[in-house]
């Protein structure tokens, strides 16, 4: 067996769980060189680090015939940064030693904290906690680690990230020199060793990065549109892939609320976690989604960080991530315990460049596919229609009975048309996306002015016709930036890399104006492009754009409302 060395309880905890054989960071941590060392380990989301940094604590606690070493004080510690991945490691090291004795403590912020003291009075062999929550137990004087055998700190980039270096330190600083001390986290950053050097002694190296099945079993797509059809490809890939359970993430709590809604009133069953909800309703939240109440997840970064859903099977980056190691850690939500995943980033035409950087960076091969269109979705449907229907099944008498009934009153084809029908009805509907490889009508060359732009003013955006700029999408962008309607837009001039436009002089300092309120240089979407005035004409000269020949525009949009609020806090 190849969980031999540990103690027979934790076998035969591993043995109920179906583990046949452990995954390569597990194998790592229980290897001879491993025993009584730190560890400073880089492992992917999703790669049964959990249970890893519990195996190999097993030695520590747990005599080899299993029996509990007794302890006045806790013996392991485990940090993580977010309630929810808390949680989960409490779940995780409480069926691992489940047959020895052991009880685990969950210190989390937004619980009962007068609570978790009486547990940690009554004596907890293991504490789980997020920063914060740990060392306010610790100044009270509710946490002992006097007598601390183990420290661990899982996912210690995202807590430096998070601003938890303060608090990691002043827990760090009050256990004895003598433990032993694991640091688990995706990638070690210049921070991250500088931590390692200060707080292990003769730490043993282990990185399984890039060969944890975690991540070998997630598929990447790249899907790129216009930034003012982000919401829509949304739906599209919701409807297209039809996942069990999917997640998208956002940049902030704001954004969150607002796609949230907007699927919600589309028809969707979705739940959202940002930092602005409560514990209750997170672990609301994410019941629904256990339970299949829910089937979709929209969340922030932190607020998924540590969720385990074993149905979650599609991830979309609605809000383009940061960084590559923030792309791991969404993605790594899906492709768990070598079941197959797809990861989506959603890239506006502006933002592709970059998105082609990072992904080259993080050695990701990501599939360039065009954003599902109405007639996918519908022949998608059409074959998961037919394929549940002709599924064998019981069928018992009582609905025989009324299948005939039905069948004196109706031919076949039309009870099996409302079948369809009734299906259908249920289906959230689809969006109609901007077609950039449509042809655009050109702007008439002829000579004169519109009414109303004899006199205009020219500013220019950063983006051409490398961005994929088309009229289609940039005269939406436009109006909602400036707060203008398209009839107050003239002629339009887009280059290789930027794009001029007119504004009648009258009311360009409002548009302006607007332009600068609208604007987040940082953010993905829309709002990140930039827009000024043009101190010259785009060479050519002056080509009106009279009203009549204006390019031709795509439909008008489910909802009219911006893509995404303004952006704010986590």
């Amino acid at each position: 067996m190849p969980f031999q060395t540990l103690p027979p309880p934790v076998q035969q905890a591993l043995a109920a769980r179906g583990y046949a054989e452990p995954t390569p960071v597990q194998a790592a941590v229980l290897e001879p060189e491993a025993r009584a060392r730190d560890l400073l380990v880089s492992a992917q989301t999703g790669s049964g680090k959990t249970v890893a940094f519990g195996l190999a604590m097993a030695d520590t606690l747990l005599a080899p015939d299993g029996a509990l070493i007794p302890v006045t004080a806790p013996a392991a510690l485990i940090v993580a940064p977010t309630r929810e991945l808390a949680l989960q490691v409490s779940r995780e090291l409480m069926w691992l030693y489940g047959g020895t004795g052991v009880r685990v403590a969950t210190c989390v912020g937004g619980m009962d904290a007068a609570k978790e003291r009486r547990n940690l009075g009554h004596g907890a062999h293991i504490v789980v906690g997020t920063p914060g929550r740990l060392r306010d137990h610790l100044e009270r004087g509710a946490l002992d680690l006097a007598g601390l055998k183990v420290a661990v700190l899982d996912e210690a980039d995202e807590m430096l990230d998070m601003g938890f270096r303060e608090d990691l330190e002043e827990i760090l600083d009050a256990t004895p020199d003598a433990r032993r001390t694991f640091m688990f986290s995706a990638t070690i950053p210049k921070p991250i060793a500088m931590l390692a050097r200060r707080y292990q002694k003769d730490a043993l190296r282990i990185s399984t990065v890039g060969e944890d099945r975690g991540h070998g079993d997630i598929s990447y797509q790249a899907v790129t549109v216009a930034p003012a059809d982000i919401e829509n490809a949304v739906v599209n890939l919701l409807r297209l892939h039809d996942a069990e359970t999917a997640m998208l993430f956002c940049a902030t709590r704001e954004n969150v609320r607002h796609l949230h809604a907007s699927l919600t009133d589309r028809g969707f069953a979705a739940v959202a976690l940002s930092g602005e909800h409560s514990q209750n309703e997170r672990n609301a939240a994410l019941q629904a989604l256990r339970d299949r109440r829910a089937r979709v997840c929209v969340a922030t970064d932190v607020a998924a960080r540590g969720i385990d859903l074993p149905t979650l099977s599609l991830v979309i980056h609605v809000e383009l991530p940061r960084d590559a190691e923030t792309l791991q850690h969404r993605s790594g939500r899906t492709g768990r315990a070598g079941k197959k995943g797809t990861a989506v980033l959603i890239v506006p035409y502006p933002r592709r460049k970059r998105v082609e950087s990072m992904l080259r960076g993080a050695r990701i091969p990501a599939q360039w596919v065009a954003p599902p269109t109405i007639d996918d979705i519908r022949a998608q449907d059409r074959a998961r229609l037919l394929e549940t229907l002709l599924q064998p099944v019981e069928i018992e008498e009582e609905d025989r009975a009324l299948a005939a009934k039905l069948l004196e009153a109706r031919p076949a084809e039309d009870i099996a048309a409302l079948l369809v029908r009734a299906h259908r009805s249920q289906l959230p509907q689809p969006e109609e996306l901007i077609d950039a490889s449509a042809p655009t009508a050109r702007p008439d060359r002829a000579e004169g002015h519109r009414a109303g732009f004899e006199d205009t003013v020219w500013f220019r955006m950063n983006i051409g016709r490398r961005h994929n700029a088309d009229p289609r999408w940039i005269l939406p962008l436009l109006c909602r930036r400036g707060h203008v309607t398209r009839g107050e837009i003239g002629a339009i001039r887009i280059g290789a890399n930027e794009t001029y436009f007119q504004i009648p002089r009258a009311m360009a300092s409002r548009f302006m104006a607007a332009v600068k309120r609208t604007a987040n240089a940082e953010s993905d979407d829309e709002s990140g492009i930039a827009i000024e005035p043009s101190p010259e004409a785009p060479k050519g000269g002056h080509r009106p754009n009279p009203r009549a020949n204006r390019p031709t525009l795509a439909p008008k949009r489910h909802s009219p409302r911006p893509t995404h609020g303004p952006r704010g806090r986590r």
